[in-house]
């Protein structure tokens, strides 16, 4: 007799609904209990489990009967008089559970309560074999204990006092317990095909669907409990406790649906056609064609588009006299293929790391003096590589107190006043026009708006240019100041590249990283484009993507909803600076770090995606995992085969566990400890399969044969 599903169903969905069968006809004593499954029907379906297990000890032996239970007094007296079950209790049938058998007269919601009062009872349904015919229910349970133990038998009283009581009870407060049973069989049942490489689609989606559909149980079922503990006045700290509990059942929500949301969207975009082989004809009249315009393309940028980035610093590189160490590793530098080094802030500094400049043209610092830096520049340049100077001006020190007491007279050669620093910077008594930017609370922050001092950054950066010898910029803080300052700043020095921190937040919902980040890189590219394009910017989208995807092994997030990579470089990737770390995430002030097992993955993404790549001058240092060798790997591949800032990224698989994609239909990448490769996928390059060239935990990267 088929019923809906909080009544009488197999724990088998489809995208959450229910699917009717017909009613078992193989009793769970033939069942062989190594398959812990429940047969239903013609169906074999993975284990019933509980979704919230209580406390219960464990016990042996025993068994007890409870045979045509008087409705009439007892706990299931909201029953029609006169209906009756029978409920044994056994643990000598079963080596590993206890079997429940319940028999007697259906009721509607009848399953999902007794399902419900095994839950709370702290018992977790292992099988289930369901009966239902004319009327009546034959319902056999294997149940266990929390820690996976029979239930003793002295507490099979219990047991039964308090099932008969939930199911006499209204249905509304145990239905979270059935739907989350049967969500969790259905994640049972089809996290098998998680490991296997043929996972198709449908089969994704169904996953995701089921997944998505235990996460909303297991959230409506701590909602209630909370509802219940208040009604009953529960004291505060369990309350507490559970309220936790419903913070992370809402964190696991909104990642099970931005699972959803990345399988729609590869459903959408991975699986196209290939394209039709174009005539001559065709090609020659495609390139004929002019380019669609996109975005601005003038200025500095990332460069030539080939640049690969060494940050050649980290927090603490001023107690090491960091001129004199990098002029020993300037040939190891340039063997490795980094075309360029972005170098700390030059200026002398209230702070040793150079990020509190004060007389912006004394260039003795912490790390070193002017000569040195002149010297380590030249030897960068012998080598052809381009040496970027951190510029910080979006706020200044002063070197002494104004007439009003307060730390706005700056020395050296810009020697400003309180009228070069912003109004609305009362603590430094500012006297000039309103900021237009985010507030730097630590110093004066530097009124961009006026004309005479652009003219004086403008100055101080051309000498940076062309008497010490720096090639590009790296901006500070670009938060701080109009686009367009940088735009002047950059136009009237023509650095050979430019690029700036613009550093928000990403978009979270209940703690859990959102799926799509469009508004945040949509920020990152805004700024770029108030620059006129002549600067990139670094790609904090997909750094806090990649983390996430690596950590959490959520691989579905390296594709967007329109197929692409989901940080800058899927929007504007010649803009896009791509990083795993730096001196503010990771180094010793370890704001927001990469998992440092997963390092390798993220190297290997960077390394062979579009955007510019930038290095981590601990990670290029660091042995341990042998993460040096591994970027010196990927570093040869990014050369060999020509990657650049505008590589093609053709998608091949994304999944939980998996992520795997073709480069320049050269290069083929995976990530995460899903199989996959292109030669088992029938990827071939000029007609030969691919061999490996670069491969670590969890990764691994393939090249045509030169």
């Amino acid at each position: 007799m088929d019923r809906s599903l909080l009544s009488r169903t197999s724990p088998r969905m489809q995208l959450g609904r229910p699917q009717q069968l017909p009613p078992p006809t193989v009793p769970l004593a033939q069942v062989p209990r190594l398959q812990r499954r429940c047969v239903v029907g013609s169906r074999v379906c993975q284990p019933v489990v509980a979704v919230r297990p209580g406390r219960a000890s464990a016990g042996r032996g025993g068994r007890l009967v409870v045979s045509s239970v008087d409705m009439s007094n007892s706990p299931l007296s909201s029953m029609d008089a006169g209906e009756g079950l029978d409920i044994m209790f056994d643990n000598n049938s079963d080596a590993e559970c206890t079997v429940v058998t319940v028999e007697g007269k259906d009721k509607a919601h009848l399953l999902m309560s007794l399902t419900g009062g095994f839950s709370s009872a702290g018992l977790t349904v292992i099988s289930a074999s369901i009966t239902s015919d004319d009327g009546r229910v034959l319902d056999v349970f294997r149940v266990q204990t929390a820690d996976g133990k029979k239930v003793p038998e002295e507490q099979f009283p219990s047991v039964r006092e308090h099932i008969l009581s939930v199911t006499a009870t209204s249905s509304r407060s145990s239905m979270p317990a059935i739907y989350g049973i049967v969500a969790a069989a259905e994640v049972e049942r089809l996290k098998p095909l998680r490991s296997q490489s043929t996972q198709n689609d449908v089969d994704a989606l169904e996953l995701a669907a089921a997944e998505m559909t235990q996460a909303v149980a297991e959230l409506v079922a701590t909602e209630r409990d909370i509802i219940r503990m208040r009604a009953s006045n529960a004291d505060a700290r369990t309350l507490q406790t559970k309220e936790a509990n419903r913070t992370e059942a809402a964190a696991g929500l909104e990642r099970k649906m931005a699972a959803m949301q990345a399988v729609l969207a590869a459903r959408r975009n991975l699986a196209t056609e290939p394209e039709k082989p174009k005539s001559p004809t065709e090609k020659l009249l495609e390139t004929l064609k002019p380019p669609t315009p996109m975005r601005a393309a003038a200025g500095a940028g990332s460069g030539s588009g080939s640049e690969i980035l060494l940050q050649a610093f980290n927090w603490e590189s001023h107690r090491q006299k960091l001129y004199k160490q990098l002029m020993g590793r300037v040939k190891d530098i340039s063997d490795a293929g980094f075309t360029g080094v972005w170098m700390p802030p030059p200026s002398d500094s209230v702070s040793p790391q150079g990020y509190l400049p004060r007389d912006l043209y004394s260039l003795d610092s912490a790390y070193g003096s002017e000569a040195e830096l002149r010297e380590l520049i030249a030897a960068f340049h012998q080598n052809n590589i381009k040496v970027i100077a951190d510029i910080v001006v979006n706020h200044r020190c002063a070197n002494s107190q104004g007439s009003d007491g307060k730390w706005n007279k700056f020395g050296g050669r810009l020697a400003w006043d309180a009228s070069a620093i912003c109004s609305n910077n009362p603590s430094f008594g500012g006297r000039g026009n309103p900021k237009q930017g985010d507030d730097y609370a630590a110093a004066p922050n530097i009124d961009h708006s006026q004309e005479r001092i652009r003219n004086d950054i403008v100055q101080w950066m051309k000498y940076l240019r062309n008497s010490i010898g720096f090639d590009g910029w790296r901006f500070d803080f670009v938060r701080g100041y109009l686009g367009s300052y940088c735009k002047q700043y950059i136009d009237e020095t023509v650095p050979a590249m430019a690029f700036g921190e613009y550093w928000d937040s990403c978009e979270y919902t209940d703690g859990v990283l959102n799926y799509n980040q469009d508004a945040h890189r949509q920020r990152t590219v805004n700024w770029c484009d108030s620059t006129g394009g002549t600067s990139a910017a670094f790609d904090f989208t997909t750094k806090g993507i990649l983390q996430e995807a690596v950590g959490r092994r959520e691989y579905w997030r390296l594709v967007d909803s329109q197929g692409r990579p989901p940080g800058v470089m899927g929007m504007w990737p010649s803009r896009a600076i791509t990083f795993i770390d730096n001196h503010d995430t990771g180094s010793t002030l370890n704001h927001w770090p990469f998992p440092s097992r997963n390092l390798p993955e993220g190297y290997a993404y960077i390394l062979t995606h579009p955007g510019t790549p930038c290095v981590f001058y601990d990670h290029f240092y660091q042995e341990e995992n042998n993460l040096r060798k591994i970027i010196l790997d990927l570093l040869k591949v990014r050369r060999r085969n020509g990657l650049n800032a505008r590589s093609k990224v053709v998608m091949k698989k994304s999944a939980a566990d998996v992520y795997a994609a073709m480069i320049d239909d050269k290069v083929a990448v995976k990530l995460g400890p899903g199989d996959w490769s292109p030669n088992q996928s029938g990827i071939k390059v000029n007609g030969k399969e691919l061999k490996v060239a670069a491969s670590g935990f969890q990764f691994a990267v393939w090249e045509g044969q030169h």
